[in-house]
């Protein structure tokens, strides 16, 4: 018997044990504190130890740390930093297999908080119980699922009695659901590797591109006045109704879409790049027209259009530019010129697809009987400092993506078990093992 086929073997005779530790995962509930009205205790301190526990019993060199906002004043302005963010109680972990080895070596990365639990779940978001043959539970999909296969992958090689030629790198952050400062802390700690696997959600595919997201809010100045009565010229003093230029520019934000269906697409996107209105606030009586109004919109970006830091700098200059140019259009709106405030600016990177560690990918995938399918994520994922420090990257791991953040988040139960072994599968060609 070859040497994968053993890791196959083992894997296949442990499902059990390895859906249990995906349980046990969810049974620790890590919610980001970000999530909470008020500062709360956060788990995720209680998990990284829980993972710490079952690395260091398979022989890992450990490194707990928190990370300290003040130490990454560098990166201000880039896709991470939050100045003055607390890291207390919330550590992030790195565990190393073979170090000192001289092979390829591979960082397997993830993040361990999750969001809120939320509400209209009809099973206990914390439980992890399998129905049908999938498993429920805040952080199934996003992405526990993941992290539990990437530890469970080196699991199954050093417990088939082989040692890695390479040494591989298990990184477990905070933070991702809130900004991604944990993984800017981690690259900043200084590890680094040949290749690197994110295990976030991909349903299996090889994903090794996600876009990057801005949010922004447009707002809107009107004047208020009676709704029911007459109203003067807006130049002598008239109402002016802060929806109604909301919609003027919402007709316009139609006609960028059209623009952008064409211009801002990507081989491996499914979708192209839209500006989405996500939330419409304005009025403030029955009886008056609107003294103001909010667009709150999600654009997305391609890592071509990434600035110089990295982040979305030209789109946010290219949505200025055209909220300039739209207002220009309308006299009031010109003598009252709306503003956009941005919120927030997620990162995005790509991998060429031709990379030796991306085809790596696709034949450990196929190899499993997968259909070994390339595919982009529409998403933020962390995945943008480690290609930013040269480290080809690729977003993989079992779950549904849409199905993350819902209430009844689940995951297929033998989508683990496939990812549990692509990965095993990958760290055998790209690392490679020998006899213990």
């Amino acid at each position: 018997m070859n040497q994968e086929q053993r890791v196959m073997d083992w894997i296949e005779n442990h499902q059990d044990e390895i859906i249990q530790f995906l349980q046990q995962l969810i049974q620790i509930p890590s919610v980001n504190p970000w999530f909470f009205e008020e500062p709360g205790p956060s788990k995720e301190k209680d998990l990284q130890q829980f993972i710490a526990g079952k690395l260091e019993k398979l022989g890992a060199d450990i490194e707990i740390w928190e990370p300290v906002a003040d130490e990454l004043k560098q990166y201000e302005g880039m896709a991470g930093y939050y100045a003055g963010r607390d890291f207390t109680g919330r550590p992030n972990l790195a565990a190393t297999f073979g170090k000192g080895t001289e092979g390829k070596s591979l960082l397997l990365f993830g993040h361990i908080d999750v969001v809120m639990a939320g509400s209209k779940w009809t099973v206990d978001p914390f439980e992890g119980k399998v129905i049908d043959g999938k498993m429920y539970g805040r952080g199934t999909v996003d992405m526990k699922g993941g992290v539990a296969a990437m530890i469970m992958a080196v699991e199954a090689i050093l417990r088939s009695g082989f040692k890695l030629k390479g040494p591989v790198v298990v990184g477990t952050v905070v933070d991702e659901e809130a900004g991604g400062m944990g993984a800017l802390d981690f690259i900043h700690h200084g590890y680094r590797a040949d290749a690197c696997i994110l295990t976030e959600p991909t349903s299996l595919t090889i994903a090794p591109l996600c876009r990057g997201i801005l949010w922004g809010k447009i707002k809107i100045q009107g004047r208020s006045g009676h709704i029911e009565m007459p109203q003067a010229d807006w130049q002598d003093g008239g109402a002016v109704d802060a929806i109604k230029k909301a919609r003027y520019i919402l007709e316009h934000l139609d006609r960028l879409n059209e623009q952008w269906a064409v211009s801002k697409t990507h081989p491996y996107l499914a979708i192209p790049c839209q500006v989405h209105v996500a939330q419409l606030n304005a009025g403030e009586y029955p009886t008056s027209f609107a003294n103001e109004a909010e667009i709150v919109f999600n654009a997305q970006y391609l890592p071509s259009e990434r600035d110089e830091k990295l982040v979305g700098g030209n789109v946010k200059k290219e949505l200025t530019d055209f909220l300039r140019e739209v207002s220009e259009s309308d006299p009031w709106l010109r003598e009252h010129m709306p503003e956009i405030e941005w919120l927030v600016d997620a990162d995005c990177a790509e991998t060429d697809v031709s990379h030796p560690f991306v085809q790596t990918c696709v034949q450990s995938l196929k190899a499993i009987g997968e259909e070994g399918k390339i595919e982009g994520l529409g998403f933020h994922t962390d995945m943008g400092w480690p290609v930013n420090v040269g480290i080809p990257t690729v977003n993989f791991g079992p779950g549904d993506p849409s199905l993350a953040h819902h209430s009844d988040e689940f995951t297929p139960v033998d989508e683990v078990i496939q990812a549990v072994k692509m990965i095993a599968k990958t760290i055998v060609d790209w690392c490679e093992i020998a006899e213990a």
